[in-house]
């Protein structure tokens, strides 16, 4: 081993060559001084161990102790800024044992652990370990053992991810397109998300506790008002307008239709029909409430009565709503032959079953009629009924819900909220729709006649032009929800036993329940009446009366044929009194 590695000897070689050779001269003592002050000394306590950095601390303070006592440096003297000149010196330090710069202490040393512990599981109890192997030793790289993965499984995770995506830009799709059709249909009164929660709310109602909607159609090519592509010219005139009034609580149901050309009172033309007056305030499409306020105004001064609601169709929709539920049927009151216009020709008293041109020509049909505007109207209420009849009949697909929905959307304005529209829609279940009425102006009381102003056709009130007032006090009855008021019936009180003034009596009671038509007399002909009372029904269309009947005297109707013999009457309903008299 060289002895000038020797660790044991470094200071006593130093001193003898410090004895025996001469000084170095002034400025090659000063360089090499210089040389010697510029090495910092180092210590590495933090990262080697601590027997290594001591060695190297004790050895570097003796290197500054020696050149310390062998070289002066004088006080005044500047450093030389001349490139100093490299001396062999014999007391250098050998490179490999020279310490290497240590990084300047800062305040985060403070925060350095000084002693690590690890906790064994196994005993409970804690363990010093080496700071070197907490702070030095490497971390391992994550997922160094995972295993590649198969190509088979990368395909299904592709397929997964496809059908995911798929998924959720169906969902994104719905929303949007129910968004968007729930805005048209109610002007932006609700969400696709109202859809599913059942929230139901009641209709609103007038002073009678009564909800009405006043149903209109136009047949333009679509909502905004456009004439082209097919459609004839006065596309957004209502040739169709209807009355629908309900009673949430009883389920009761009333239809009327009004002519297209009945006199209003002002329009934006001089023709002034009523058709004009939805059109007068919606000329280019884009202000739909101002036109179905506008009308339901004037349609509720005519009637006396209040709208809570409106409902919008255009009647061109009627062909894909009909065929997407596969046809629907309807049986007419009168014969229609329109040949020359619609091509609508019909039998009373017939099921017909139609497709959806069919139904349009129907809606359409006024020629070849015995009442022309008014027939119309009678064949667009049965369309209505026959589309109502088969949604509840057919259990709709998917495919149809969506066809319908886009179909209305397209084509059907409301001012129901989407709330308002479940609640309709749920009430459904309650109504009778089999004993919808439909109220009819000119039977069997004539209240609406033609004539003509300034040579034009217009359909008038009986009482004049501007006299409503029998329309309105028919429409007060027919819309009212109490039967004995709509059905107008007529009853026949027999007594069947000796006490004088039990039928009159009988009557007395009727009349203070409202009952319209009551007449009484006594039994022709003997016989035996088990009850107190005995109730006939002379007919079925006036089932409100019945019910009411039924539930007061506590008993079931017996039909016109078990009249006991020597009783005949036209009346409606026959109650045999057997009671005494109180």
């Amino acid at each position: 081993m060289d002895k000038n590695k020797s660790i044991d000897g470094l200071t006593t070689r130093r001193a003898k060559i410090s004895a025996t050779r001469p000084s170095p001269s002034r400025k090659t003592t000063t360089k090499t001084t210089t040389k010697s002050a510029t090495k910092k000394p180092t210590t590495r306590t933090v990262t080697k161990k601590p027997s290594a950095a001591r060695t190297t601390t004790a050895r570097t303070t003796t290197r500054k102790t020696t050149a310390r006592t062998t070289v002066k440096k004088p006080a005044t003297r500047k450093p030389s800024t001349k490139r100093p000149i490299t001396v062999q010196s014999a007391i250098e330090q050998p490179p490999t044992i020279a310490p290497k710069p240590t990084p300047q202490s800062s305040a985060e040393d403070f925060l350095q652990p000084i002693q690590a512990f690890d906790f064994d599981e196994q005993t409970g109890e804690l363990k010093a370990t080496d700071p070197s192997e907490t702070t030095n030793k490497p971390k391992k790289a994550k997922n160094m053992h995972k295993k590649p993965v198969s190509k088979k499984r990368k395909i299904i995770t592709g397929v997964l991810l496809f059908i995911v995506l798929i998924l959720l830009g169906g969902v994104i799709w719905f929303i949007l397109w129910g968004n968007d059709i729930i805005a048209k249909i109610t002007g932006g009164q609700g969400n696709i998300f109202d859809l599913f929660t059942e929230n139901y709310v009641d209709l609103k109602t007038d002073e009678n506790g009564r909800t009405n909607i006043l149903a209109f159609g136009t047949s333009g090519y679509n909502m905004d008002g456009d004439e082209g592509n097919g459609t004839h010219d006065g596309a957004q005139l209502t040739d169709s307008i209807m009355v629908i009034s309900l009673d949430q609580k009883t389920g009761d149901v009333a239809m009327l239709s009004l002519p297209r050309d009945l006199k209003a009172s002002s329009t934006c033309t001089a023709t002034g029909k009523i058709n004009e007056i939805y059109w007068c305030n919606n000329m280019d499409g884009n202000d739909e409430q101002s036109g179905a306020e506008a009308l339901s105004n004037e349609v509720g001064k005519i009637l006396d009565l209040d709208f809570q609601y409106y409902a919008h169709l255009n009647w061109g929709s009627l062909i894909q709503i009909v065929n997407t539920l596969g046809g629907i049927e309807v049986t007419l009151d009168e014969d229609i032959s329109d040949y020359g216009w619609t091509g609508a020709v019909f039998k009373a008293g017939e099921t017909y079953t139609i497709d959806g041109d069919q139904a349009l020509g129907l809606a359409r049909a006024r020629h070849g009629t015995a009442s022309g505007d008014f027939t119309r109207g009678a064949s667009q209420q049965k369309i209505l009924i026959g589309i109502k009849d088969k949604v509840l009949e057919k259990q709709l697909s998917l495919t149809d819900i969506i066809s319908l929905a886009s179909t209305l959307g397209d084509n059907l304005r409301t001012n129901f909220s989407i709330d308002e529209m479940k609640s309709l829609a749920h009430l459904t279940y309650d109504f009778d729709f089999n004993n919808i009425r439909q109220v009819s102006l000119i039977e069997p009381e004539r209240l609406m006649t033609t004539g003509t102003i300034n040579g034009i056709s217009y359909v008038l009130p009986v009482g004049g032009n501007g006299n409503y007032s029998n329309i309105r006090a028919y429409v007060a009855k027919m819309f009212s929800s109490d039967p004995k008021q709509y059905e107008d019936p007529t009853i026949l009180i027999l007594n069947a036993n000796d006490t004088p003034g039990a039928a009159a009596n009988e009557k007395i009671k009727l009349e203070e329940d409202n009952y319209p038509t009551i007449y009484v007399d006594d039994v022709p002909a003997t016989g035996e009446f088990e009850n107190e009372y005995t109730l006939y029904a002379r007919t079925e269309e006036k089932p409100g009366t019945k019910k009411l009947l039924e539930e007061k005297y506590n008993t079931t109707a017996k039909t016109l044929e078990e009249l006991p013999a020597g009783i005949d009457t036209t009346c409606d309903f026959v109650i045999i009194v057997n009671k005494k008299s109180e």
